[in-house]
């Protein structure tokens, strides 16, 4: 603790004293750094130079809500847009992002499946994107929408065709995003009853929905299959650390070809390179299975215990080998 906090004394001393290229070099470089002492984490996130700031606001696992609500509030649109991509954001940031994001912002954090919303979040931003119909169309192909926010994203969709002068495109185009969004929740229920049915095989459900780059309904499915929450599994899959989903896949004997899916969905979300995901890969042919099942039942049986498997983030523990 003595030797980062001293590491974090001299990284705040020098940002003052070198140019925005080195900056913006050092903040690249340590962007998804977790040991990153939080003082410098804050001190390249909010710097006003929004090319320094960008990657620490997308990827730094040390900012915390409270951080990232400071920056959110005082900061440019750049800043801003930066957060909305981040994987995972509370809908204490995202409450800010939608009262205080331009157009861009709003289309951003809106097509962010890993991004939550208040209701009064929500109905702020179905109403910015009045003036914005992209925004709407952009929330209205989420996977993870509710069947009433789904029907209330396409009742505002059919107003602003019915408005547009009773413009024909416009109203097939909210249409077919209605479909869209429709025909995908449907499959995905389809396919949980398949598995359940024992007619499809995991692995190529996990390995569909990986290639598509649909997160949300991955995350249902190996929740289901688990048997842990969804919001759970969504944030396992998206951590910056693979030990969480790595295992979960192990539990579930999820085969090669379907977690190299996975990982590939991970690098595209979170900016990995290809060599990351064939470490990650060496690393769960590491695992073992008993080990793996073991440290799922010790994350179903911590989430019960607390009485809310949503809302708190439950470590995965196990005693299988770890990624330093």
């Amino acid at each position: 603790m003595t030797s980062k906090y001293h590491y974090g004394e001299i990284a705040l001393s020098s940002l003052g004293h070198i140019d925005r290229r080195a900056r913006q070099t050092y903040a690249d470089e340590v962007a998804a750094e977790p040991n990153l002492p939080r003082s410098v984490a804050n001190a390249l996130a909010g710097d006003p130079e929004s090319d320094v700031a960008r990657l620490v606001l997308r990827l730094s696992p040390v900012l915390t809500d409270r951080d990232l609500a400071a920056i959110a509030l005082n900061q440019s649109q750049d800043h801003l847009t930066a957060i909305a991509e981040r994987a995972r954001l509370s809908e204490k940031v995202t409450d800010i992002l939608v009262k205080r994001g331009d157009n861009g912002v709003l289309k951003t954090v809106g097509g962010n499946e890993g991004a939550q919303f208040s209701d009064n979040g929500f109905d702020q931003l179905l109403e910015r994107g009045r003036e914005e119909p992209e925004i709407n169309r952009t929330v209205a192909v989420r996977s993870d929408l509710t069947q009433e926010r789904a029907e209330r994203v396409m009742r505002i969709l059919a107003e602003l065709g019915s408005e547009d002068g009773g413009n024909a495109d416009a109203k097939d185009e909210a249409g077919a995003i209605a479909q869209q969004a429709r025909q995908q929740r449907l499959e995905v229920t389809g396919l949980l009853t398949d598995l359940a049915a024992k007619t499809r095989l995991l692995d190529d459900v996990l390995l569909m929905l990986a290639e598509e780059d649909r997160a949300y309904h991955l995350a249902q499915v190996i929740a289901r299959e688990a048997e842990i929450a969804v919001e759970h599994a969504l944030r396992t899959l998206l951590r910056r650390d693979t030990n969480g989903i790595a295992l979960a896949c192990r539990a579930l004997d999820v085969g090669y070809p379907a977690f190299a899916a996975i990982l590939a969905l991970r690098a595209r979300r979170l900016m990995f390179a290809n060599k990351r995901i064939e470490d990650d890969l060496r690393h769960y042919a590491q695992i073992d299975s008993a080990a793996a099942e073991r440290g799922m039942r010790f994350t179903r049986m911590k989430a019960k215990l607390s009485g809310d498997g949503t809302s708190k983030t439950i470590e995965i523990q196990t005693d299988a080998p770890r990624r330093p």
